[in-house]
């Protein structure tokens, strides 16, 4: 599965990449195959897992990402309370997982969920994001379908 992302136009050459949880060691195999960091965090179907918590802050490019696997935030009704989360930690994105239904939402908050290559509950696809960040502006953001 990851080798199909990795053929993406682009996607080789991501910086780094962000793993929003459930089956957090899979970010493992990511990190391997691409020879790029992976930021991580535990999802609810993750046991504990050394040095990997529920959420972290990333800084990229003059952006402070606030990343978690949502669960925590009931992010299956909306994302208020993640994007206040994200706000208090500093950030000005957050990217979530949970729900695995893509979704990007532009605010003093930019709120992404890449969906799942794995598991996608909006479409047949899976999906995941590549997100184009310089600092002062707004995020660059393209999903991709496989």
């Amino acid at each position: 599965m990851f080798n199909d992302m990795l053929d993406v136009p682009g996607a080789a050459e991501a910086e780094l990449w962000l793993h929003a949880g459930d089956f957090a060691p899979d970010a493992d195999d990511l990190e391997l195959l691409s020879g790029r960091r992976v930021v991580r965090v535990l999802g609810n179907c993750d046991l504990f897992v050394d040095g990997v918590y529920d959420e972290t802050v990333v800084e990229v490019a003059g952006h402070r990402i606030f990343l978690t696997h949502g669960h925590l935030f009931n992010v299956r009704f909306d994302t208020a309370m993640l994007a206040e989360a994200a706000r208090t930690a500093g950030a000005d994105i957050a990217v979530y997982g949970h729900t695995h239904i893509a979704l990007v939402e532009h605010g003093d908050v930019t709120v992404l969920n890449p969906g799942s290559i794995a598991r996608p509950r909006d479409e047949q696809r899976g999906s995941f994001m590549l997100v184009d960040l310089n600092a002062g502006e707004r995020p660059q953001v393209s999903l991709i379908r496989i």
